[in-house]
């Protein structure tokens, strides 16, 4: 449920404020649960820029203005991929720091072999930093939700960090 995501958005939220930083979300698997428990924190709208949910591969292209050329050797749920997202996301709303997240949610795993469960997201800003998650779990709604738990938990650590 959202209010279960609410503790973990508001540790990012009140760091980003304290902080006079923004924040732009590109996520995929998630499916917006990230922005939107970001959004669901009172005073949201002094750090956070907004998010988009970039699941297939025209929104890849033309949203994010990824070409096929820069997904040579990549694929998704992959740290890189990720990254990829995280920048190019954060170099069009030019925001301090973006947070972006992909991945299988189940109840499969992907046609790129990752299990159900699997995500990776990252932090672009001030410092670059990837992550895997690996919940071990084919529950599709609950991996959303974990997925977007853990995202958020990374975002504010990142930032705390840096």
């Amino acid at each position: 449920m959202m209010q279960d995501l609410l503790p973990h958005a508001e540790r990012a939220v009140k760091l980003l404020i304290a902080r006079k930083q923004t924040i732009v979300v590109a996520e995929s698997s998630a499916g917006g649960l990230i922005t939107a428990a970001l959004l669901a924190v009172p005073g949201a709208s002094a750090c956070v820029r907004g998010g988009v949910v970039v699941y297939t591969y025209d929104m890849r292209r033309h949203i994010l203005g990824i070409s096929d050329e820069e997904m040579r050797g990549l694929t998704p749920s992959t740290e890189a991929y990720a990254l990829l997202k995280a920048r190019r996301i954060s170099e069009r709303m030019n925001t301090d720091w973006s947070l972006s997240e992909t991945g299988a949610t189940g109840p499969t795993g992907s046609r790129y072999g990752y299990p159900p469960g699997h995500a990776c997201f990252a932090v672009a800003g001030a410092v670059d930093v990837t992550r895997t998650l690996e919940t071990g779990n084919a529950d599709r709604v609950g991996n959303m939700y974990a997925f977007a738990a853990a995202a958020l938990d990374f975002l504010t650590e990142v930032v705390a960090a840096n």
